[in-house]
Formats: C-alpha cells, structure tokens, sequence
C-alpha cells in the first residue's frame, strides 16, 4: 500500500473531475488507472469525452432508469426541471447542478458529471491500486478534458504521487502557456500528447483554437529529455487524408524523433449518447467508423514519411468479421456534490 504523505493540514488545492478509470490498458504502460479532469479549451468536433468540456459539474438525466415518479420535479430549488412527453427536460439556464434531484431519485436516473475533490484525496483515491501498478509497470494517467487547464490542481496530484513512488503520465493536447506546460512535463514520468491537424486553418476549424502553440510545445517536449508518446486520431473526414496524415508523421519524424511509440487511434462513436444526455449536438452524428482498408491507407502513409504507427481505436466490422471493437473497462465515476 503507498502511503500518500500530505503535510501538515493536507493539501488544500481543489479541482474538478468527472470520471476515475480503473484497469485502463490504452493510456500508457502496464495496469493504469485514469483521472478524467473536467475543463478543455478545445472544441474537437469528434470529442469522445464532451463531459469534460465544460468546467463545471453538469445534470445528466438517463431515461433508460427513469420511474416517472416526480420527486424531481418537486424537489428542485430552482424549478429546472420540467416534464415532457419525450421526458425529464433540464433547464440549462436556470440548473446549478446541486444535486437536490438526483439526491431524491429513487431510480438514480439524475446524475450531477463532475466533482469538486481535493488533491490529497485524490491521489489517496489513485493510489488504491498501487499493487497492480507495481506489479504490471503501470501507474496513474491524468486526461480530460484537458489537465492542463487546471494546472495547480494537476501538479499537485501529480506530485503527491511521485513522491510516493506511483509512476504518472499525461495526456494532453498541448494547449497550455509554455511555462505551465514545462512545469507539467517536469511533474511527470511520461507525456502522452495529442497531435491532430498541421494546417493551421484547418486546426481552428476542427478545434476551435490555433495549433502554434501546439506546436511550439511539441518541440519544447522533445527536448526536455522526458520520455513521451505521440497519439494522432484518425477521424474520418478531418484527419484521415493522405495530406494531413503525411504532414502530421513528417512532422513527428522531423520534430519528435525521440517519441517512444506513435499510436493512431480511429475514431469511435460511442459517445453520440453523452451528447444527447447533455443536450448538446454532436458534430459527428451519424458518421461511420473507419473501414479496415482506410486504416491501412493511413498506415501506409505514416509509414513511408519514417513512422511505425501502432493502430488502435474502433473500426467498422467488415464481412470476415475484421476490425477491432474498442476495450472495456471498469469505471469508478465521480459524480455529485464536493468532497473536501
């Protein structure tokens, strides 16, 4: 069992996140498990995780659970929820994800995504399992949303962590002021960071931010001597062309030859139900997965610009029974109110 050694008081810095997985196998080496941190200044058009966009908790209704029985609907301090022939509706504006609802559903159909947490008992909670990150080379990974968006809370966890001999990776997408993501690579044993468009303009339009700054931060990265990964989403109709593909691998073969694997991940479509949960559209819908074939056209161009990409991610099913469904995992979800 690690012993998690706060100091006097404990640690006093707060954050909020949405989601801790257990027994991850795709977010670095070894049994991992992931802390999801809520907040990203991106706005990928292809998210999997669009509970981690906004900063803050958010009510989530599963109509699948509901009882019809009101209690909500009474109980309710700011009268955000009506009811609708197509169910609970959640009134965005008026909701401040206190929790009242889904304290008194009898079906746990309400749910408030998020949780106001402390770094200390975070990584007491991370720690939990340090038996099988010893015993696999694994460790704790911090993703999101994007962590970097809550630095002092990350680099706190983090160091926790470390010092009590737990190995730590980040994902991130690289969006962070340069000091703040120095400090954050410094925090960690190993950088996993996202690279998705070359083109600027194009960048902006999927994301909704420039990627110079990505940029610049990818090369600070391969020059800080700390081990990394590069992982590239492979999404049909925004990064799956010969054109981007290529540039991207030039890129990482010319910028970051020191990358200790290259994984590329197609995209999946399991998150289409989030959306819908947090009323917001999903820029993909109704987009199939990537067929065996493509994937193996995007193989082959990273691999004659000088990478050796490992696939992963989900494709489409073919006639012979091909393609590789997405992994399973066991989730410890966070959801409700604020721990101190």
């Amino acid at each position: 069992m690690a012993t998690i050694v706060t100091g006097e008081g404990g640690n006093a810095v707060k954050g909020v996140i949405f989601n801790i997985q257990t027994f991850s196998t795709e977010d670095g080496p070894g049994l991992r498990t992931t802390a999801f941190f809520k907040g990203c200044p991106l706005r990928c058009a292809w998210c999997h995780n669009p509970e981690g966009l906004s900063p803050k908790p958010q009510l989530i209704w599963h109509a699948a659970r509901c009882i019809g029985c009101g209690e909500c609907l009474l109980s309710c301090p700011n009268s955000a929820l009506t009811r609708r022939p197509e169910g609970v509706v959640i009134d965005r504006r008026k909701c401040r994800a206190c929790g009242t609802c889904a304290g008194v559903c009898p079906a746990a159909a309400l749910e408030v995504v998020g949780r106001v947490i402390s770094a200390d008992w975070l990584a007491a909670e991370l720690a939990r399992d340090v038996e099988f990150y010893r015993s696999s080379g694994g460790g704790v990974t911090f993703s999101g949303g994007e962590c970097l968006a809550q630095p002092e809370f990350y680099l706190a966890t983090a160091g926790l962590l470390r010092a009590a001999g737990i190995h730590v990776a980040l994902d991130t997408s690289g969006f962070a002021p340069s000091p703040v993501f120095d400090r954050a690579v410094e925090a960690c044993d190993l950088v996993l960071f996202d690279l998705k468009l070359i083109d600027p303009d194009r960048h902006r339009r999927a994301t909704g931010v420039d990627n110079r700054l990505i940029l610049e931060n990818a090369r600070r990265l391969a020059a800080s001597g700390r081990p990394f990964w590069v992982r590239f989403p492979v999404i049909p109709g925004y990064t799956d062309d010969d054109e981007n593909v290529r540039a991207v691998s030039e890129f990482i073969s010319r910028e970051m030859p020191g990358a200790e694997r290259v994984d590329f991940l197609a995209y999946n479509n399991l998150c289409e139900s989030d959306y819908q949960r947090l009323d917001m559209p999903y820029p993909l819908a109704g987009r199939g997965l990537l067929s065996r074939a493509d994937m193996d056209r995007v193989l082959a161009v990273a691999r004659e610009a000088g990478l050796d990409p490992v696939p992963g991610g989900a494709l489409a099913v073919d006639a012979s029974g091909g393609g590789r469904p997405p992994s399973a995992a066991d989730d410890r979800k966070l959801n409700g109110g604020t721990l101190q």
